[in-house]
């Protein structure tokens, strides 16, 4: 079995989304290693089929500095339920509320560096909502047609991560 022994661990960095630390390792071979390993209290996120078109959002990613299509999605507050929190931002977003949600799945985003891990939903049962966007969230909703969505895939339309995991994990609900 592969392993890693923390011998020290460092905090370089908290913040209000992530923090940073350094771990020295020792591998199970007896090598040592360093690790930057970034915490994040998770998130939620929810792949929602209205009437036959799945409910996107397009917002500005700073980090790549690109636009991209994404499902509704958002960071688990302290102590929130992840069901609650899919369910909040699918609304906060879209303006639309989910009378009924399934778990699909939970995928680790980038297992290299991060411990993030995001909660995975689906629904179609859908009613008019509040939008109630963040301050600082700048984004619009875009409707897409199932008939659509492959395309846009295979085009690199839709290349965030997320996104792509949850329809592959939905195609059960989405194509039936």
């Amino acid at each position: 079995m592969f392993y890693e022994k923390t011998i020290n661990s460092k905090e370089i960095y908290k913040g209000r989304i992530i923090d940073l630390r350094v771990e020295d390792v020792e591998l199970t071979n007896g090598t040592k290693s360093v690790r930057e390993i970034i915490t994040h209290g998770g998130a939620s996120a929810i792949l929602a089929n209205h009437k036959g078109k799945v409910i996107l959002v397009r917002q500005f990613r700073k980090p790549i500095d690109k636009v991209l299509l994404e499902m509704p999605a958002g960071k688990i507050d302290p102590g929130e339920d992840p069901t609650v929190c899919a369910l909040r931002e699918l609304e906060e977003e879209t303006g639309m509320k989910a009378t009924h949600i399934t778990k699909i799945g939970e995928i680790h985003t980038t297992p290299g560096f991060s411990n993030e891990l995001i909660h995975i939903y689906y629904t179609e049962n859908l009613v008019e909502g509040k939008l109630n966007r963040d301050e600082d969230e700048m984004m619009d909703t875009v409707m897409v047609g199932l008939d659509e969505l492959e395309g846009m895939i295979e085009n690199g339309d839709i290349t965030d991560g997320k996104t792509l995991a949850a329809i592959a994990m939905c195609r059960k609900y989405l194509f039936k």
